[in-house]
């Protein structure tokens, strides 16, 4: 998923510093952006006075939408680096295409990961013949520094664990849940889950003490530790639970995010993630230049140009404003 502003703004984050061992409850507002013509997000991540929980960095959540008479998600091929993109749907497809060749269909409740790594590039679409309902979440997991030039790749899974409690269906997106490990590749401590509550249930989900936490709302209502959360705001916990209380007025979906606080200063501009300002100025160069990105073949539609840099320096700081 692109960051398709033409204006796009610095968002520096990332240090242990700001994140509290004591659990907090703030309510995150979404700011909504265009993606394209027929699709509008909801951003939750990077928020006014939040940027990251653990390693994840950038959170949409779209839909449900009507796209039948609509051309749906349509998304040219556009940059990445020093990061993972996550693509998580609730109804629709997504056609995925990268210049590594891949071209996979994401169906709900299936894993698209894409490790950017060094440099990539991809597109994403709904398919001609697509269904009526488009509904899902695009997230980023930044890598850090060990991590971060990786070779590219793209892994799809169609089958993913799940937990299960009275009233409770949880799958396993990334990292672990309750003993039971997603086939994703991390590289760094995080997990993210789907969890689905039957209208009434009100169970108690494991956590782990080290992890900041946050619940992004997709469907229905719900109380998460006692705060309401309706579709598409998110709830940041932060730290220090050891279970997570969960009570659903109406039959509701969630995303529950965590990982242990991200250590490393970052700086996220556009669709890259990197340390420096030369760093990313390089790979808006590179994009532009046709260099190292390499090409996504088979979108119908011309590639994304890259947004000019702000006059300002960019400098990494911390993880909230």
């Amino acid at each position: 998923m692109s960051n398709l502003e033409r204006r796009a703004t610095v968002t520096t984050c990332g240090g242990r510093q700001d994140v509290g061992a004591a659990p907090v409850r703030e309510l995150l507002s979404p700011r909504r952006v265009r993606l394209g013509e027929s699709t509008e997000v909801r951003r939750l991540l990077p928020n006014l006075g939040r940027r990251m929980i653990g390693a994840w960095a950038f959170v949409d959540h779209y839909g449900p939408d009507d796209i039948a008479d609509e051309p749906g998600m349509q998304v040219p091929p556009h940059p990445h680096m020093g990061l993972q993109t996550v693509s998580w749907l609730h109804e629709g497809e997504v056609l995925h295409r990268d210049s590594l060749g891949s071209l996979q269909t994401i169906r709900p409740r299936e894993l698209g990961l894409m490790t950017s790594g060094r440099a990539i590039a991809h597109s994403e679409e709904s398919p001609r013949d697509h269904a009526r309902l488009l509904h899902g979440a695009q997230l980023w997991v930044a890598l850090p520094d060990a991590h971060r030039h990786v070779e590219p790749h793209f892994e799809h899974h169609a089958e993913l664990p799940a937990v299960t409690a009275p009233g409770l269906a949880a799958t396993v997106v990334l990292g672990s849940v309750d003993g039971a490990a997603s086939p994703g590749t991390t590289y760094s401590p995080l997990m993210g889950a789907d969890l689905t509550l039957a209208a009434g249930a009100a169970p108690r989900v494991p956590v782990e003490p080290d992890f900041e936490y946050g619940v992004l709302a997709m469907a229905g209502e719900a109380e998460v530790d006692g705060v309401t959360v309706l579709p598409g705001s998110m709830l940041y916990l932060g730290a220090g639970r050891r279970e997570l209380p969960l009570r659903a007025a109406t039959d509701a979906s969630l995303m529950l995010l965590g990982g242990e606080p991200f250590e490393e200063k970052l700086l996220m501009w556009w669709n890259f993630v990197g340390r420096t300002q030369d760093e990313i100025a390089r790979a808006r160069e590179d994009w532009m230049a046709g260099d190292r990105f390499g090409e996504v073949r088979g979108y119908d539609g011309a590639r994304l140009p890259a947004p000019a840099l702000p006059p300002t320096p960019l400098k990494a700081r911390g993880r909230v404003r």
